[in-house]
Parts: C-alpha cells; structure tokens; sequence
C-alpha cells in the first residue's frame, strides 16, 4: 500500500522497504511506469469553447484624458473625435486630425482607419501604438457663425490575456541520490504529465528537481526526490478546441490542474489495490502541491496607484511621448476598462525586465512598456 504523508507533519510510515530492495532496477521501474500510465489512462477531460465580440464606441471629453484599453493583435473599439455633448449635434463643415506618439495619423497607415466621420480604430494592435492620441476637431453649429475648434486627448493602452500558470511540486521516495534512476524517472514523469496535458493545449516544464536525505521522526534517513513543475497553457484560438465551455487558457489551467491532482489520486488508489511491494521509487501520498502564479509579459506590470479602477491589470503603452507628458496626462483620466484579470502595459518612468507582476520605477525611461532602465 502507499506510504501517507500526515497533514500535521508528523511521523510518514513506508512499508515495504526492504521487500522493494530485493527487487532489480530495472522491475522495479517497468512496473512503475505500468502503474503511471494505468493513473494517465484513468483521466478523462472535457473540453470548452467561448466566443467574443467587441463593438465598444467611445467618446471623448475636453476636460481630460479617455483612457483606452486595446487587446494585442486585434481591432480596437471604435474611437469617436467628438465629445458627449457634441455627439448629438449636427456639425458643419468638420474637420478631423488624429495625431498620435508618431505624429500625423492617416488612413494610409496599415494598422489604423480614421472613417470621413474622424472615427479612429487600429486593426492588429501592438504594444508600440500606445501612447498618447489627440484629435483636432474644427466645426459649426451654424453656417453664419466662426469656426470652433476643441481637442480631444486619449491615452491608448495594449493589453493582453493575463499569463497564468500552477507551480506543481511533489515528492517521491527515491533511490540513492546519486542513482541514475532518479534522473531517469523525472524524465519519465515530466513525458507523462506532458502527453496528460497535452491536448488542451497546456505545457509542462521541469523547473528544478532535488534530491534530500531525509532524517524521519523516529526513524533513520530516507531519500528523497523534491521535483518542482511549471503548469502553462498557450493562447488559442481554435474552438474546436473546447465547443461546449470557455475555452480561454484559465479555464484550460483549471481542467490540467484538476487531470494531475487525478492522476496522482489515481497512482496512490492503484498502489493500494496492489499485492506487489513498494517499488523504490514512488509518491510520497499528501505531498503534491499546486500554487497558482500570476505573471505579466515583459514591459507589462500591475500598477494600483496609477491604475486603481484596474489593480489588477498588466499594462503596456508603448507609445514615443516623454515622461513628464504623459503623466499629466495621467493625472486626471476618465477609464474604459477591460476585464479586471486582463493585462496592461508599464508606462514611462517605470519597466518590467521579466515575467514578474509589477513595473519597476526608471526615471530614465521614457516609454510606455519599457523592459530595460
């Protein structure tokens, strides 16, 4: 039967021992592999599927800065160069101009629209886009009358799906640590939990595995194999993938985890069902565990203070403007928000050099999404 771990850390009883002693090697690690796949075979999974639609018009205030978020790589909601107010009235003779980190803004631009109406809207946005946009508006409310002239400031925000992932750490009863078997079984164990996981589109990655003496209460040493894994899905867009439920990568993470904590439940049932001893190498029951880890794209980061109605975003904005003018502009905003688990892009004086969750502060950098200083 399986060796139990007891909540309470107290004393961890593994029979079988000496039994599993006289058995060879190389038995020893077929029938361990046996009882792994019998575990990956007992899994079944479901899959999910979700559709979006964006169809967001947004207006602007002369007041102060629209803040606006745009996913990554799509279409951005169509950016209107009027205000409230002026949305209801008929203009004469408008005149529409759009400039933005890079300067003039025309259609003739690849990744931008501006319609006859001074509508703005990016297709395939990327995180240099971001940044600060200001829309020249000339116009009449009567023919007879001078013209009148406003402007319109936004702040254009990328984003992204927020990068999740389980950090998975388990122990094993080993062999000698020095043993090649230990190393061989990690990548056993790594190749299975893989193929488990596998068709939703989900990755398993060693990241480091460590071999211990382990002095036992009441009891001599024990080796011991501490592996520790890294759970991650990959965006997707085939729904095929999943046509019943959500299929976006949280909802996915959620399915690997539940197929590994089965799949362990399941090795340990099996073991017990079995009449054949302990083999050298086995779970040690009680010890798997599987912490969920937030993680932003580098030059993305979480900013409460400068993001307060979104704590909880990754922020990008990659756009030209220096510092001092974008935090003006900054000061006072009014919020178009996505998601609050969705991710936004590091805005200047600050960078995110790595996967981490929070924007570091660099006076000298003068970008939005910034991953150096």
């Amino acid at each position: 039967m399986a060796a139990p771990r007891s909540a309470g850390g107290g004393a961890r009883v593994r029979p079988g021992a000496t039994a599993a002693a006289m058995c060879g090697p190389g038995r020893l690690m077929l029938g361990l592999l046996i009882v792994l796949l019998q575990a990956v075979s007992a899994v079944q999974y479901s899959r999910s599927a979700e559709s979006r639609s964006n169809s967001l018009k947004i207006v602007g205030s002369i007041l102060f800065p629209v803040k606006v978020y745009v996913k990554l790589d799509h279409s951005s909601p169509h950016i209107l160069c009027v205000t409230n107010h002026l949305r209801n009235s008929e203009l004469i003779d408008p005149v529409f101009r759009w400039n933005g980190p890079g300067g003039y803004l025309s259609s003739e631009n690849s990744s931008v629209q501006i319609s006859p109406t001074g509508t703005l809207i990016f297709g395939h946005f990327r995180s240099d886009l971001s940044g600060v946009y200001t829309c020249s508006l000339v116009y009449k409310l009567i023919a007879a009358q001078p013209d009148k002239r406003l402007t319109i400031k936004y702040l254009i925000y990328a984003y992204s799906d927020p990068q999740y992932y389980y950090e998975l750490t388990v122990q094993y009863h080993a062999a000698p640590c020095n043993s090649f078997h230990n190393t061989s079984f990690g990548k056993a164990l790594l190749q299975i939990l893989s193929k488990l996981v596998a068709d939703l589109s989900c990755e398993i990655s060693l990241i480091k595995s460590e071999c211990h003496h382990v002095k036992m209460q009441r009891g001599g040493l024990q080796n011991e194999m501490f592996f520790t894994f890294s759970v991650t899905c990959l965006d997707t867009e085939n729904d095929k993938l999943c046509p019943q439920s959500p299929c976006d990568a949280p909802h996915r993470l959620y399915k690997a985890k539940d197929l590994i904590e089965r799949f362990f439940k399941k090795e340990v049932e099996l073991r017990k069902k079995s009449s054949e001893p302990l083999p050298e190498i086995y779970y040690i029951e009680g010890t798997l565990q599987m912490v969920w880890v937030d993680r932003c794209y580098p030059g993305y980061g979480v900013n409460a203070v400068r993001h307060p109605d979104c704590p909880e975003c990754c922020v990008n904005s990659s756009g030209k403007k220096n510092a001092r003018e974008a935090s003006k502009s900054l000061l006072r905003v009014n919020r178009i928000l996505p998601a609050s688990t969705d991710e936004v892009i590091c805005s200047p004086r600050s960078y995110n050099p790595s996967n981490g969750i929070h924007c570091l502060q660099c006076d000298t950098s003068l970008i939005y999404g910034a991953t150096t200083c």
